[in-house]
């Protein structure tokens, strides 16, 4: 059955990264004029991915308050909250608010930096501390939640 499976031309070649296809729905989204279907984003990413898998992702990005979703008839339609950059924000908040020594995770990770993206990372902090940190961004609705309140309240 395996090499049946390695044979079939309608089968993906590789696994997809984890969070990868998150992205590929949300940005199928943000493609989107209007609210859309499950269907709609299936067909948008060429139908290689059953419907339930598409439902599962939607699913996912809807508790990380990345979509959202209103009833139309009987199923759902999806539109975005927040961007890419705003769903991978989440995540590295997310990871960060995991771990006992703030400190020394951020220090880590600035460090590693390469040249560039520390100094656009300086810039973005000049900015905020300008603007009382208030500057909002794309992607703001998920940092914040899609109600204004603040993720991570749910502890």
């Amino acid at each position: 059955m395996a090499q049946r499976d390695r044979e079939d031309p309608h089968r993906p070649s590789r696994r997809r990264g984890q969070g990868e296809l998150e992205s590929q729905v949300l940005g199928a989204l943000r493609e989107a004029e209007a609210p859309v279907t499950a269907a709609w984003v299936q067909e948008r990413l060429g139908g290689d991915l059953a419907y339930t898998t598409v439902v599962t992702i939607l699913t996912r990005l809807l508790a990380k308050d990345a979509v959202a979703r209103e009833r139309r008839g009987r199923s759902f339609v999806w539109r975005p909250i927040a961007d890419v950059a705003g769903l991978a924000a989440l995540k590295m908040r997310r990871l960060l608010d995991g771990e006992s020594d703030r400190e020394a995770v951020l220090a880590s990770f600035v460090t590693a930096l390469p040249p560039d993206d520390e100094q656009v990372l300086r810039a973005l902090l000049e900015t905020a501390h300008a603007t009382g940190g208030a500057e909002a961004t794309d992607g703001a609705d998920v940092v914040n939640g899609a109600d204004g309140v603040p993720d991570g309240t749910e502890d």
